[in-house]
């Protein structure tokens, strides 16, 4: 009677993929709170995008009233384009893995058409959410937390708001990092497109706490109009002024791979979920820690560690 082997123990090798993705995490935390203390906004807001502004328009864009509507949204759309730079808009480049996911099927056509699709789906959501506050925002006018010049505890009312909606727009993108991840449920995991449109939305809502300068000077000249439309077509010129950069930047790498850089990302969707979930991580530690810890902090509400180049 033959005698059967000795089975030999089965070595499990463990799941390194949840650990994998628990680094990237707190790695992505890391550099958000890095980029928190390393941002400069004197020279991100008035070196950069105040000459960008002025360059564009051939004037001083602070210093020159809007005359008339054409003017308004030509600043509008100015103004947008030159707060692409500022710290809330540097979360659009986050949205260039999911935008690509939605164009990168194997028989999509080669040069630029691949590229309508997400950023339409993108523009979608910003549209909606900048059309909406700018025709309400033009009804409450001076009621606006935005628009005010009080003062509480030292802070700004508008800076308040400010602090507020990043605050939450951050805790979303960490949401958002932490899903692409698969740390927490995705609720756009079979629904790419919408992803984009929610990515969007999110980046439309910036208007609703942006305390920029050039903004904060359409948004009053738009509540000086009366008319809310002026404020809703406004709001969506700064809007699509935030993603021409984007928009190049996709276009730039469709043409310059002709067409590959969708096809690999399409082959490669564990990757870009793990790109893409770094970024929202990173950008909305990033908003979180910046506008919730390190301005109250400017004003004397707590602590944050200040750069020679930040200080005031």
């Amino acid at each position: 009677m033959a005698v059967a082997p000795e089975k030999l123990p089965v070595r499990i090798r463990p799941h390194t993929q949840p650990r994998a993705h628990a680094s990237i995490a707190l790695g992505s935390v890391a550099a958000g709170v890095l980029l928190a203390v390393l941002w400069s906004y004197e020279f991100v807001d008035h070196v950069i995008g105040d000459n960008v502004a002025n360059a564009l328009l051939g004037h001083d864009a602070k210093a020159t009233s809007i005359g008339g509507t054409l003017a308004g949204l030509a600043f509008a759309f100015v103004s947008g384009l030159a707060g692409t730079f500022t710290a809330c808009n540097i979360a659009m480049a986050a949205a260039v893995g999911p935008m690509s996911q939605t164009s990168g099927r194997e028989d999509a056509p080669s040069g630029l058409r691949p590229l309508l699709r997400p950023v339409g789906w993108l523009t979608v959501g910003m549209v909606v959410v900048s059309a909406a506050y700018g025709f309400v925002g033009v009804l409450l006018g001076e009621r606006l937390p935005q628009l005010s010049t009080d003062v509480v505890g030292g802070v700004p009312v508008r800076l308040i708001q400010a602090s507020v909606v990043f605050g939450l727009i951050g805790l979303a993108f960490v949401y958002l990092g932490l899903a692409s991840l698969g740390i927490l449920p995705d609720p756009f995991a079979s629904r790419p497109a919408v992803r984009v449109v929610a990515l969007g939305a999110l980046v439309g809502g910036f208007l609703i706490g942006r305390p920029y300068p050039l903004f904060n000077k359409l948004f009053q000249w738009a509540v000086d109009t009366g008319n809310p439309l002026y404020g809703a077509g406004a709001f969506v010129l700064q809007s699509l002024g935030n993603i021409v950069l984007v928009t190049a930047l996709f276009a730039l790498l469709i043409v310059l791979t002709r067409g590959r850089f969708v096809h690999w990302i399409a082959g490669r969707p564990k990757h870009t979920a793990a790109v893409t979930g770094a970024m929202l991580i990173a950008l909305g530690v990033f908003m979180v820690v910046y506008w919730d810890v390190r301005l109250p902090a400017m004003f004397g509400h707590g602590w944050f560690p200040t750069m020679p180049y930040n200080a005031s």
